[in-house]
């Protein structure tokens, strides 16, 4: 399996989108002497997007995929972006799931954050409004793509549905789903009630996972702020390294197309 690129060349990577009108920088990590890059990109007036990737600092394509998102100007030019480029940067230099801590950063958008670097995203977020929502990962035992969709009561699924047959189209391998496939469900919770599973596609209670999960992952935390929708791709970490860049890449070119 390829190897990721060190974090510094991932950073520098995105700095010298500067002259592209990527507004680049460093922001603090809330309680911890690391900062996160972030970036921006398109007239602030405009319907605003959310753009993470790299939450867990083992599913190293996904950064990367991101950036050749933006490098390569693949994003509806419709709306404004803020843009995490890599949640958690002390994970990806040591390749581990959890940040430098050791604690899962993916579920810690809970109380205004329970993590340095979910704080620095609430910070950097306070009073901003979107109208959608994307993370980034890989998934270790996946040997296809799939689409998280969380679900308010009353509503049903518009984006996983064309996500799955875009990414179908252009050849990508899609996940078949199961009671027996691992979602990450802490022990002795009724998966049923919370996830209903179709191919490529988990649709999500957001009511239940609220209540099921001790901390958030940034998708229903956005939610919780009101964000309409917020969806996170997976690609299978298995395969190579540029079919999983390419399949987010058509991932996010679609979501972002129905809006």
């Amino acid at each position: 399996m390829r190897e990721a690129p060190p974090y510094d060349d991932l950073a520098a990577a995105w700095r010298a989108l500067r002259p592209l009108g990527v507004r680049v920088r460093e922001v603090a990590c809330v309680g911890a002497p690391r900062t996160l890059l972030f970036a921006e990109l398109g007239n602030a007036a405009a319907p605003m997007v959310s753009l993470s990737a790299g939450v867990h600092g083992d599913e190293p394509a996904a950064p990367w995929a991101l950036l050749s998102i933006v490098r390569d100007g693949l994003l509806d030019s419709r709306f404004a972006y803020r843009i995490w480029p890599c949640l958690n940067p002390s994970g990806y230099v040591a390749g581990t799931r959890a940040n430098a801590e050791g604690e899962d950063v993916n579920r810690s958008f809970s109380r205004g954050g329970t993590t340095p670097e979910a704080r620095a995203v609430f910070t950097a977020n306070r009073d901003r409004r979107f109208v959608m929502a994307l993370d980034l990962h890989e998934d270790f035992e996946a040997d296809g793509c799939y689409v998280y969709e969380p679900l308010r009561p009353g509503f049903v699924p518009y984006f996983s549905g064309p996500i799955v047959t875009a990414l179908e189209d252009a050849g990508f391998p899609v996940q078949e789903l199961s009671d027996k496939f691992d979602l990450g469900a802490p022990p002795g919770s009724e998966v049923a009630e919370m996830y209903r599973l179709e191919r490529g596609t988990v649709l999500v209670d957001y009511e239940v996972e609220m209540r099921v999960f001790e901390g958030l992952p940034s998708s229903l935390a956005f939610m919780y702020r009101g964000t309409p929708a917020a969806l996170t791709f997976e690609t299978p970490r298995p395969r190579p390294w540029d079919e999983r860049v390419a399949a987010h890449r058509v991932a996010v070119t679609t979501a972002l197309s129905l809006l």
